[in-house]
């Protein structure tokens, strides 16, 4: 087999794959509460069995979904995770996240949740952990990491992760969560705000060019 020849996805893998787009798109639909595996499965023309083999719950069928959607911004292949300059690494995590929450889909997903979560504590708690709360995390490594190298000073990274990272988002969050249909910025705002963000950030925790290490 050559080299070079395209990966074939597994029908296991790929069959999960669907499952777990399909139950998305009834979540958005029906909502956490009314949506059952059954329906699930039904629309998924699989029987419950296939499903429950695939996911033991409903609960972690949804905690797929809210992974895939946090490996989008912090997965392997991301620059917060692969590493590189500080102004590099923030501005494409930055980027990544308003692109994110702009999208309709992450729009509505968010809506459910925050309409859920007073129901459901459990729902809210998942949806923080695996999604800005595990961007949270790895955001918090790398500039760990960054104090390392010298490229930061920043003795409270936590604090500077949850700074940086509400600074990016908090007001395109709430415009999604009140208005209906929110004018989606411009590319050329979206980077002016995320370059503010990024500048100020190193404007307080960037190393001084000459600065002893």
């Amino acid at each position: 087999m050559s080299t070079n020849a395209v990966r074939k996805i597994p029908r296991g893998e790929q069959r999960r794959k669907e499952l777990v787009d399909i139950a998305e798109n009834i979540f958005l639909e029906l909502g956490y509460a009314d949506t059952t595996m059954r329906t699930i499965a039904e629309r998924a023309g699989a029987s419950k069995e296939t499903l429950y083999r695939h996911f033991a719950s409903k609960e972690l069928l949804f905690a797929e979904i809210v992974k895939r959607k946090a490996a989008e911004i912090n997965g392997p292949n991301a620059a917060v995770t692969r590493g590189g300059l500080p102004k590099f690494v923030l501005t494409e995590l930055a980027l990544g996240l308003l692109h994110h929450i702009l999208s309709n889909q992450s729009t509505s997903l968010l809506r459910m949740v925050v309409t859920e979560a007073g129901r459901t504590q459990e729902l809210g708690e998942m949806f923080y952990r695996l999604g800005p709360g595990s961007t949270v995390d790895r955001l918090v490594v790398y500039l760990k990491g960054a104090v390392k190298r010298g490229e930061l000073d920043c003795d409270q990274p936590l604090m500077a992760a949850r700074v940086f990272l509400g600074a990016v988002v908090s007001h395109f969050h709430f415009q999604c969560l009140i208005q209906a249909g929110p004018n989606r910025p411009s590319e050329r705002q979206i980077r002016q705000h995320v370059q503010t963000v990024v500048d100020m950030f190193l404007a307080r925790y960037g190393r001084m060019e000459g600065e002893a290490g």
